[in-house]
């Protein structure tokens, strides 16, 4: 049941991210990888969400697995924003790949933070 619960959350996820990258990489025209930061950035606040809302007993670890493994697992990318910024290294965008970096993470740690005191509080 568990791998279901993972399986259904993963369905619905990658295709999102896929979505969601394009969608938003299309209106930006810019080296930043702006779709990889987007879906990473919105992972967080889900799974900090989540987080928040199973600590306060306000969610089960189904919705844990299927939510959290499952969907925030497969719409966020470490290995595209690993990629990416490797990609900006090799261009010479320093600057930009030092941004994607440094925003990428403070963003999704704020973005987790935020989800998660707003998920306690439920």
């Amino acid at each position: 049941m568990s791998l279901l619960l993972v399986l259904a959350g993963a369905a619905i996820g990658a295709p999102l991210r896929y979505v969601t990258d394009r969608a938003v990489q299309t209106r930006h025209d810019t080296v930043l990888p702006w779709g990889t930061f987007t879906v990473n950035v919105a992972a967080s606040l889900v799974l900090g969400l989540l987080t928040g809302a199973v600590s306060a007993g306000a969610a089960s670890a189904g919705v844990q697995l299927a939510v959290g493994t499952g969907f925030c697992g497969a719409l966020s990318t470490y290995s595209t924003f690993s990629y990416e910024t490797l990609r900006l290294l090799q261009s010479g965008a320093r600057l930009f790949a030092m941004v994607n970096v440094v925003g990428s993470i403070v963003a999704g740690l704020l973005a987790a933070a935020t989800g998660f005191a707003l998920g306690s509080t439920l």
